[in-house]
């Protein structure tokens, strides 16, 4: 077993862009609903779990209300992670791992690491509709700064207010969640 990295993995995602849906300008509203898919898109996975599971997504609806830490709540949740690690988001770049986009990282992240650039915020206080996000915006969440799990999080829609029920939700899956920690031996 061998351990894949970006290229080979990101090469597989196919992200479905929102071919029906028209494009819809930013709604900042704490009443919208967010509907995000989120790509694993590198990590310490086998050659044997990526010919099994050739894109590994998850959509998660979340309201403009809910912050950057909920968000990682809930993908922590979808992918069956077990421990916690430091993660940040980037948004505004064109994608994971831009020098360019601004970081939301915990507050440990803040004085743990020499942050280049700085960091923009704490996802604790940063809401989704603060964000300034539209339908086809990516943008990247990276979790454990160690094992590096990159992610892209496609927005596919935008709705102008929740339906009942619990948020942030998890709405689809694709693919099996890898091992938080894959065995090579």
């Amino acid at each position: 077993m061998i351990l894949l990295r970006h290229s080979d993995v990101a090469s597989m995602v196919k992200t479905h862009k929102s071919k029906n849906i028209p494009q819809k300008a930013v709604n900042p509203y704490k009443d919208a609903v967010y509907v995000l898919d989120v790509f694993l898109i590198d990590g310490p996975i086998t050659e044997e779990f990526v010919a099994l599971n050739p894109v590994v997504s998850r959509t998660i609806e979340i309201k403009g209300s809910n912050t950057l830490e909920e968000l990682h709540q809930i993908i922590f949740k979808a992918f069956d992670r077990e421990e916690e690690h430091m993660y940040e988001f980037q948004v505004g770049g064109r994608g994971p791992q831009d020098p360019n986009a601004r970081r939301y990282c915990i507050k440990q992240a803040f004085s743990s690491f020499d942050l280049t650039p700085a960091a923009t915020g704490d996802v604790s206080s940063t809401s989704i509709a603060s964000l300034g996000l539209s339908i086809d915006d990516a943008f990247g969440y990276w979790f454990d700064f160690g094992d590096d799990w990159w992610h892209q999080i496609d927005v596919i829609n935008i709705q102008d207010k929740a339906q009942s029920g619990k948020y942030p939700r998890i709405t689809k899956r694709l693919g099996a969640s890898p091992p938080q920690y894959a065995d090579f031996e």
